[in-house]
């Protein structure tokens, strides 16, 4: 049998053409500058206040410093090469889509700094081959330097698949062969593990790549070891001094921040910095899908339901408090002094891709989806120039100036950081999307998301889809089968219209009921037309009556789409308005507003006006409320128009 493998897919869809073309036209170019320090920028505060980290960028002059192309310091975070390796990743992606010869030559250079860079041994970190050579590997809680060199390692595959150039996989192999020898159980090995996971997932892909076995065994090596050695970072950092810190306060965060508390298979709960968190879980299910390992396998389970049922926000970011950027417990879930980090909500996408390639759940491509629509598209304004470190669900400028416990949330996106990770991680999100839409599985193809594309498959499938999602819940699906052979065709059926949708194949209604969260439909003719109508009524979503700070509200959503309110659209300060489930909604598409989107027109009530002269506090007596509209629009797009305030949760009537 000739198994359905993937050969192309290409996103045809408007709202996502707009997309994945801003990141070539303008994304790409912008980032490219400000990592080259030729961009006219103003650096925003780093939201962990770290000195030194609100100058510029200085990414590239480090890898020309590294391969002696030029003299200097180091500047920046020991992981600056990385806003470099997830630009050249995303830049690979948009090959696919978007041929740009002028783009590629800037990239083939890249390559070639790059290997200039390297050591002869395979080691490329800068920070420590430019000012710190004696310490490498010898303080591995603070380094970042397996995740640093995991992030090339992905830029390295990626780069390779998109254009052959053998030099960029060769210098992912040194990279990784250089960590083999370093690490494991041998004599002269270190048995230990990095702060920040990256590597492991970064391995599972340089194997698949290769299908060099010794790749996969060190990623499983780092999966198993991880939590296993008890003081292994402080031992680490004793005999490299500890007065000697590469991050100030990084030796004070915890096991706990560093998940080093427990081993995996042993942790009960996603505790700690949530950006290590889900790039730690997409290597657990990276593993265990290519290993079989059960016991990693369970861990996956525990720490998926623990985030996505008790610790993610409802537009899907996750990070609880700005220190350590970090999950606090389960349902603590504040919204005006949570971080949400746009790097978060794409590491969250990755876990959830893993372990939808993994097991046939539409649970995973329904967290895809709410990231993509809400939280991690959140991240970058409509210019593509902008960005959101920390994604928050309300909002106010004057607390974001004068109380120091919300100084890290902005209500304007920021032309960049000292802590870059974030704006890279997001374009290499959007020019990869093609590879979210479809699951393969043994004589089955799963479609994921509602994005329109054109798709071939190796054994002669063909579906080409179309809609105006996320605006109109109206998909339809042409499929040709030139092989004649059955494949049986899943299509997911969102968690928000499990209640209500219809399925018509080939003209004629068809009763299809969801098995693991998809509507199967049997390919056996030449040619066949599925149409799938879902339902995109308004929404009043409330929270479990756990999480305390939305008891209470609601929040407002359309389809996959989360909505807002922005001071902007609305007369009355936003948390005076008062809204119920049975209030009456409007929705009107606005082509010329945010760059074309749904908006939603809600029945409220507002109180009266208090009159100057009224005490602050005063005795409580019936209120008289009056009838009132409140605007909301897209969570992803606010913050592109003037500064105000902004709330996702609206206080109940």
């Amino acid at each position: 049998m000739v198994e359905p493998k993937l050969k192309r897919v290409t996103v045809t869809s408007d709202f996502w053409k707009r997309y994945q073309e801003l990141v070539v036209s303008e994304v790409l170019p912008y980032q490219w500058a400000v990592m080259n320090d030729e961009a006219d920028i103003n650096m925003s505060k780093d939201p962990q206040k770290i000195e030194g980290a609100d100058k510029n960028s200085h990414a590239v002059a480090n890898m020309k410093i590294a391969a002696g192309q030029m003299e200097g310091h180091h500047y920046g975070f020991p992981f600056q090469d990385t806003d470099v390796y997830k630009w050249l990743e995303a830049a690979a992606y948009s090959f696919s889509y978007h041929p740009n010869p002028e783009l590629k030559t800037i990239t083939d250079n890249l390559i070639e700094l790059i290997a200039s860079a390297q050591d002869d041994d395979g080691y490329l970190s800068t920070y420590f081959q430019i000012d710190a050579p004696e310490r490498k590997f010898k303080r591995l809680q603070q380094s970042h330097e397996l995740y640093t060199m995991g992030h090339y390692i992905e830029a390295g595959v990626a780069y390779h698949d998109a254009t052959g150039n053998e030099k960029a996989l060769e210098i992912a192999k040194r990279m990784a062969d250089c960590i083999v020898r370093s690490f494991g159980t041998d004599d002269g090995q270190i048995d230990g593990y990095d702060g920040h996971p990256e590597i492991e997932l970064a391995l599972a892909r340089l194997y698949e790549a290769t299908h060099d076995q010794k790749y996969l065994d060190e990623a499983h090596y780092f999966l198993q070891v991880r939590g296993t050695k008890p003081g292994f970072f402080d031992k680490q950092n004793e005999a490299d001094g500890l007065e000697r810190d590469i991050i100030p306060g990084m030796r004070e965060a915890g096991e706990r921040y560093y998940l080093d508390a427990q081993p995996i298979a042993d942790q009960e709960t996603a505790d700690g910095h949530a950006v290590r968190v889900v790039y730690l879980c997409t290597g657990m299910a990276y593993v265990a899908r290519l290993t079989g390992d059960k016991v990693l396998l369970e861990a996956c389970h525990r720490f998926w339901k623990d985030i996505v049922k008790r610790r993610m926000y409802v537009t899907g970011n996750v990070g609880s408090t700005a220190t350590g950027e970090a999950f606090t417990y389960d349902y603590d879930l504040p919204n005006d002094t949570m971080y949400g980090e746009t790097c978060a909500s794409v590491g969250l996408t990755f876990f959830a891709r893993q372990m939808s390639q993994l097991e046939t759940n539409s649970e995973y491509a329904d967290v895809i989806e709410k990231e993509l629509f809400n939280g991690a598209l959140s991240g970058m304004a409509l210019d593509g120039k902008h960005f959101f470190y920390v994604n928050p669900l309300e909002a106010d400028p004057k607390a974001s100036t004068f109380n120091p416990g919300k100084s890290h949330v902005l209500t304007h996106r920021a032309d960049w950081f000292g802590c870059a990770c974030c704006p890279a991680n997001l374009a290499r999100l959007i020019t990869s999307l093609d590879q979210y839409i479809y699951d393969v599985k043994p004589n089955e193809v799963l479609s994921n998301q509602f994005i329109s594309n054109d798709a071939e498959f190796a054994n002669g499938l063909s579906v080409k889809q179309t809609s105006n999602f996320p605006w109109d819940g109206n998909i339809h699906f042409d499929i040709t089968n030139a092989s004649g052979k059955a494949v049986q065709f899943g299509i997911r059926l969102p968690n928000w219209s499990t209640a209500n949708y219809s399925v018509t194949v080939n003209g004629t209604a068809t009763q299809v009921d969801a098995k693991n969260g998809y509507l199967y439909v049997s390919i056996t003719q030449p040619e066949t037309t599925i149409d799938l109508v879902l339902d995109m009524a308004t929404k009043f979503i409330r929270a479990s009556n756990r999480v305390s700070a939305d008891f209470g509200k609601y929040a407002v959503q359309r389809g996959p789409i989360v909505f807002c309110a922005e001071e902007t659209d609305n007369d009355a300060a936003l948390w005076q308005y008062e809204v119920s489930p049975k209030s009456t909604t409007h929705y009107s598409f606005q082509p010329d507003l945010l760059e074309g989107v749904g908006t939603i027109t809600v029945d409220a009530k507002l109180p009266q006006e208090d009159e100057d002269g009224v005490g602050l506090y005063t005795e409580a007596a019936t209120e008289q409320l009056h009838d009132a509209k409140l605007k909301l629009v897209p969570y992803y797009a606010w913050a592109n128009r003037e500064d105000g305030t902004m709330q996702v949760w609206l206080n109940k009537e």
